[in-house]
């Protein structure tokens, strides 16, 4: 599946559904979706993105979802059920990242906090700590598990698996992920 810049460029400030359930022990939190993604409605679509390659690496989930085409509803279902939800900070589609203000990461990292209390998570992971700390207003934040929580959720942030991410590799990037995913309970702890 394909689509042209011009299909693509239909979808700007489109929104995708949150990916969420009854029972989400872990919920992974894009910075927004992307074009791709607005047009396939499934969340980190783009064919270059590694999340759900590193969370198969990771052992995070069992099989590969056919996630550039668009996820089916089996898949979306198989997510949460294995206690995986996934949403973004801010709701509308762009084809960066850094086309997004200050001000929407803020609005966004507000309106997840009552999202999170509502859906009752276990876990929250963050995808992207530039947008962490903005959002949040924590300018020296780092990866990993943070001290504080969100809505009663612990609170991760983990690195983000675009491809215009080059410091991180599928290898690292589901090494990374998995630490929330022990956190929920969805990963055995490490010996």
């Amino acid at each position: 599946m394909g689509f042209t810049r011009a299909q693509l460029e239909a979808f700007r400030g489109a929104e995708i559904p949150d990916l969420v359930g009854e029972g989400i022990r872990l919920l992974f939190v894009g910075i927004n979706p992307g074009l791709w993604t607005a047009a396939t409605r499934t969340p980190f679509a783009h064919p270059g993105n590694r999340f759900y390659p590193a969370l198969l690496e990771a052992g995070i989930i069992d099989r590969m979802p056919d996630f550039a085409a668009g996820m089916s509803d089996a898949e979306r279902a198989a997510f949460v059920e294995r206690g995986i939800g996934i949403s973004n900070l801010v709701r509308r589609a762009t084809a960066r990242a850094d086309e997004l203000s200050r001000a929407e990461l803020r609005d966004g990292a507000r309106r997840l906090a009552d999202d999170v209390a509502r859906w009752a998570p276990d876990v929250v992971a963050i995808v992207g700590i530039t947008a962490y700390r903005q959002g949040f207003d924590r300018p020296r934040a780092t990866v990993g598990r943070q001290d504080e929580t969100l809505a009663g959720a612990e609170l991760w942030v983990v690195p983000n698996p675009s491809g215009l991410n080059a410091h991180d590799t599928v290898t690292t990037l589901a090494a990374a992920y998995a630490g929330p995913a022990r956190a929920a309970g969805l990963l055995p702890p490490v010996r």
